[in-house]
């Protein structure tokens, strides 16, 4: 609970505009539930955030929130009046309306005590009131010691919300109130934000939790491969593609695990992340993950080779003369292992990346087209590289191809998008017990 919250910085919602055009779009209305422990104290920064992206903020502290945060606070951030008590002007009946009219809720921090009295339905207080009335998507980010979190009750009380299609995002693990440290720790403000964001950004779809219980593994970034204790070889993958699948599918029902390489960006808020390095270390971290995965996808930026050597020392310029050369071997082909480990069957669904570039002979699309004949996996996400492109950046365009002769362009959209288009095709070859048979 210490530090500045880090990462990208909040997008702007896109809204659609109203019956006038000329009026200016309207503003997402977001309810920011705050329950009372100690984390409440990190939703001024949610509340900052998301009146930062353009959202109208409605603030409804539970009576204990308010011990730790006072109405002044959140009234004097919001730029609204704070909903304290349904009893509070009465005569606009703030216990139905306020859950009717909003885009999301959003209860951060949602403590064990509140999320059992949204399991089971108790309204003993405005914001309790306000989850029943809600018909909008409801995003809930627990905060509460290890123990509790993990104590049979909260869980239950966490698979029961998800199967209604409640987003209960994972808490992150660090430090906790006092000396203890451990799972339970609210995400950072600006990760739940993004998950806000991700959630108003398909408000205008049919609310969607068709991943919902699923377990999705999701490699992200890009690996460093070590020449000595300094150098490494690397590539200019930002890891944002990753982030993004793993953020949407959070918000579309899935349990996730993100096994990141180096990334330019922060995982997203909900996700179990696996650090690591080197494609060796990326591979190990993926099988070990893919054992009971329903969905792999491999977004991260592998290395094809790495040194045949690493140098224990750094290697000085008087040590290689007037020249240098560095020896090379390949590294794992991780997607056709995954692909191999499966035994065969299509359990589960596997989707690979290429990044490709144009040659004299054959377009992007035919070396897609060999790479999934090569890889075997279902389906192959293929982007355009050349001139620098994609790496780094917010939009993106592809096609997506599938074993079964299937090719879904997708026009330049930013990469949240993108992920959308991906798990509608991942869906589409999910049956419904969630496993491929």
């Amino acid at each position: 609970m210490d530090g500045d919250p880090v990462g990208p910085r909040p997008r702007p919602l896109s809204t659609a505009p109203g019956p006038d055009a000329t009026a200016p779009p309207e503003r997402p209305r977001v309810v920011l539930g705050v329950a009372g422990g100690i984390a409440a104290y990190k939703a001024c920064e949610v509340l900052r955030g998301l009146t930062g992206a353009g959202c109208d903020v409605t603030v409804v502290p539970t009576p204990a929130a308010l011990n730790f945060v006072g109405a002044a606070t959140w009234a004097a951030l919001s730029g609204r009046p704070v909903a304290t008590s349904v009893w509070q002007d009465a005569h606009e009946v703030p216990h139905v309306r306020l859950g009717q009219e909003a885009h999301c809720v959003i209860v951060a921090p949602a403590t064990a005590d509140l999320l059992a009295r949204a399991t089971h339905g108790i309204a003993d207080d405005l914001l309790t009131n306000v989850l029943l009335t809600a018909r909008c998507p409801v995003v809930l980010a627990p905060a509460m010691h290890t123990e509790m979190w993990e104590h049979p009750a909260t869980r239950r009380n966490v698979e029961i919300l998800r199967e209604r299609g409640v987003v209960v995002l994972e808490p992150a693990s660090g430090r906790l109130t006092g000396a203890d440290s451990g799972p339970g720790r609210l995400p950072e403000p600006r990760a739940i934000v993004a998950a806000v964001q991700d959630v108003l950004r398909r408000r205008d779809r049919p609310a969607t939790m068709d991943l919902l219980g699923r377990h999705v593994v999701i490699s992200a970034g890009g690996t460093q491969e070590p020449w000595d204790p300094v150098r490494f070889l690397g590539n200019r993958s930002s890891g944002r593609q990753g982030v993004e699948l793993a953020r949407t599918a959070i918000t579309r029902g899935a349990i996730v695990t993100l096994v990141a390489a180096h990334m330019d960006v922060e995982a997203p808020a909900g996700a179990m992340v696996v650090r690591t390095g080197t494609a060796e270390e990326l591979r190990s971290a993926m099988l070990a993950a893919a054992v009971d995965a329903d969905v792999i996808v491999m977004a991260a930026a592998v290395a094809d080779f790495r040194p045949a050597a690493v140098g224990e020392h750094k290697i000085k310029r008087s040590d290689t003369g007037e020249g240098a050369s560095l020896p090379l071997v390949q590294n794992p082909d991780i997607l056709r292992e995954l692909v191999t480990a499966r035994g065969g069957s299509s359990d589960p669904v596997i989707v690979g990346f290429a990044a490709e570039t144009g040659d004299a002979e054959r377009d992007v699309l035919s070396h897609g087209r060999d790479k999934l004949a090569r890889k075997g996996c279902d389906l192959l996400v293929v982007n355009d590289v050349g001139a620098g492109r994609v790496f780094g950046e917010p939009d993106n365009e592809v096609v997506i191809i599938g074993q079964d002769g299937t090719q879904t362009p997708v026009a330049r959209a930013d990469k949240a998008t993108i992920a959308d288009a991906v798990w509608d095709a991942v869906v589409r070859r999910l049956p419904p017990d969630g496993r491929v048979t």
